[in-house]
């Protein structure tokens, strides 16, 4: 029998991810016009944390001073340091490249948590699982196309970007058990202003008058893209949710279509639909092996 509790959240679940996704992408978006209108990655990042902090503020307003509660100060200053390099890197390689295909090399997150949760977690990795983040990455080697005139270098910054996101996330697991999501979302935001700050400083642009809106709205979605997706892991199971990030590929190609005529070739669709499938294959055995091992807790005496 279906639990109507649990389908609803399920399906709370699913329209927050689907939201913060499209969010993202526009995010992304507007990071990218903001590089092409001359500002660098590294102001771009200070002033979209730096504004953040306005969400932030009614997060803690609305959660209580106590959910800033903490006994794990470096483990948060470290968090916002592998979010704020993942959102750099990003940016920095978005401003030469489509849309579509950053984000799709960005797709490879998945397939590095997987990869380093046994060193770093010792969480057990089946052989289909490493068979599945194996051919994952030769999904990014297709999109990539290293040795042929059709490479561009840029593009391993988004590999970085996705590495360090995927530091942040196995991070996030630790620190899961002791710390409230308001506590992770406010203190991330606080260190990755902190940590662009310097850097932005040696880059720094006036922003035209009519930029500063634009500024505004990178902060304001990137903000609650951010909490929306801590929302939907926390209403839906992973397998659930975790499909639906896929959409930002269609989002990006849209949107970059739309504004930059961008066109993703043939085997950026190919690699990213193999690195795609990868991935919810990954989420699905994860999902299969998590729900054993719940079975065999509740089966003991």
């Amino acid at each position: 029998m279906t639990d109507p509790v649990g389908g609803e959240r399920s399906g709370l679940g699913i329209a927050s991810i689907i939201v913060a996704v499209f969010l993202f992408s526009i995010t992304d978006a507007t990071a990218k016009w903001l590089g092409h209108a001359g500002y660098d990655s590294a102001q771009i990042v200070f002033l979209r944390y730096s504004i953040g902090l306005g969400p932030v503020a009614l997060v803690v307003w609305l959660s209580g001073p106590a959910a800033l509660k903490t006994g794990r100060p470096f483990a948060h200053a470290a968090r916002g340091a592998l979010i704020c390099m993942a959102i750099w890197t990003f940016f920095t390689g978005l401003k030469h490249l489509p849309l579509a295909e950053a984000i799709a090399v960005a797709f490879t997150a998945p397939l590095f948590i997987t990869a380093l949760s046994r060193p770093l977690l010792g969480e057990a990795v089946g052989p289909r699982r490493w068979m599945a983040v194996g051919v994952g990455f030769l999904g990014a080697l297709v999109m990539l196309r290293p040795g042929t005139a059709a490479f561009r270098g840029e593009a391993l910054l988004i590999l970085v970007s996705a590495f360090a996101f995927a530091l942040a996330m196995l991070l996030t697991r630790r620190m899961a058990a002791t710390e409230t999501n308001a506590a992770m979302f406010a203190y991330t935001t606080i260190a990755a202003s902190l940590i662009s700050l310097p850097f932005a400083v040696q880059v720094w642009r006036a922003p035209a008058i009519d930029h500063y809106w634009v500024f505004g709205m990178i902060a304001l979605f990137g903000s609650m893209a951010a909490y929306l997706m801590i929302q939907a892991y926390r209403h839906a199971p992973a397998a659930v949710v975790a499909p639906f990030e896929y959409t930002a590929l269609l989002w990006g190609s849209l949107i970059g279509w739309v504004l930059w005529q961008e066109r993703p070739d043939l085997f950026v669709w190919l690699g990213a639909a193999i690195v795609i499938l990868s991935g919810v294959y990954i989420t699905h055995r994860e999902a299969r092996s998590a729900r054993a091992r719940l079975q065999e807790r509740t089966a003991k005496p």
